[in-house]
């Protein structure tokens, strides 16, 4: 298991990870043994807020850790490349149910495993990735939840519009050899032209330099950043930095990073993703194969702003804007 550095810090929740210590045993409702090991792969610097659901969900369902179920969670800490090789010492360490957090993770244990269960998350159209045949029967080994974080990009740049008058220039930095970033920043692009905002693209290639752009240089002429919808090279982390120390305006797509600083976020929530995933995991331990489990839609979306941070940005939210707000951290 990775040793979490300090960039890796604010990515933790509290969860238990457990290492695998018993044999490969055959999930099925006749013959189902306890306690059931399910691995968790995820580009995260430790579990993710997907994974905290997950654990609760399957505790309302009746399920005990430690008792029926462990975790052992896989992350590669922002690195995208190391997702093959943790899915296979997954798969390795005989995983009965692998969990995923987003389409790389989830493309990455299909490569590893046609037998082993997959269910995924944080995955905005998994047909169109081709991780399933059709929502209602996904056929082969996987099912999951699915939800609209990078579709939701008009919405959440509008949103930052209102929150920052004059909102010109917005910085979007992401790694240059992610197709799905590439694809959200086409659909930021486009809210743009609409909303008569400059999108300033970076593509990043190591964390060093995600590092430099963010926090070791300031643009007085960008007046807020978008982070992307993934983790890698930490860049969501480094742009939670720059909120405090370039004092600039950030708007993420994931509620974690807003009760940890950063200014604001709209899209799903994704601890609600990982309830829903528990009763996937549920029918596939009563004897249900994943082909035959409709994918499942998270459509509660949260947006949250921190009131603490917009103080110490000298920035005062529109009323109008507060109204609309699911969560205000104060």
């Amino acid at each position: 298991m990775r040793q979490v550095g300090r960039q890796g810090l604010f990515m933790l929740t509290v969860v238990l990870v457990i290492s695998y210590i018993y044999p490969p045993l055959q999930v099925c409702a006749d013959n189902l043994k306890r306690p059931i090991r399910i691995g968790v792969l995820t580009e995260s610097w430790g579990p993710t807020t997907g994974t905290v659901g997950l654990r609760d969900g399957l505790e309302t369902l009746g399920y005990r850790e430690n008792r029926d179920y462990f975790l052992g969670v896989r992350f590669t800490q922002g690195n995208l490349a190391e997702l093959s090789t943790a899915s296979r010492e997954l798969v390795q360490h005989g995983a009965d149910l692998i969990f995923t957090d987003g389409v790389n993770a989830t493309k990455a244990a299909q490569g590893a495993t046609q037998k082993t269960p997959i269910i995924f998350a944080r995955v905005d159209d998994p047909v169109a990735f081709g991780l399933v045949q059709s929502y209602a029967r996904p056929g082969g080994n996987l099912t999951g939840v699915t939800d609209l974080g990078i579709q939701l990009g008009p919405k959440r740049l509008e949103l930052f519009r209102e929150m920052i008058p004059g909102l010109q220039r917005v910085l979007f930095p992401y790694d240059a050899t992610d197709t799905i970033s590439a694809k959200e920043l086409q659909i930021y692009r486009q809210a743009a032209n609409h909303l008569g905002i400059e999108v300033i693209a970076v593509a990043l290639r190591t964390q060093a330099e995600a590092q430099e752009i963010l926090i070791g240089s300031q643009d007085k002429q960008i007046q807020g950043s978008l982070s992307p919808y993934h983790l890698y090279l930490n860049i969501p982390g480094f742009v939670l930095q720059a909120t405090s120390e370039q004092r600039m305006a950030t708007m993420f797509p994931d509620l974690f990073f807003v009760e940890r600083g950063g200014l604001a976020s709209y899209g799903p929530d994704n601890y609600e993703t990982g309830r829903l995933a528990a009763r996937l995991v549920d029918k596939i331990l009563k004897g249900t194969k994943p082909a035959d489990i409709p994918v499942e839609v998270n459509n509660k979306i949260v947006f949250a702003i921190n009131l603490k941070t917009a103080k110490a940005l000298g920035l005062t939210i529109p009323p109008e804007v507060l109204f609309q707000a699911d969560r205000i951290i104060r």
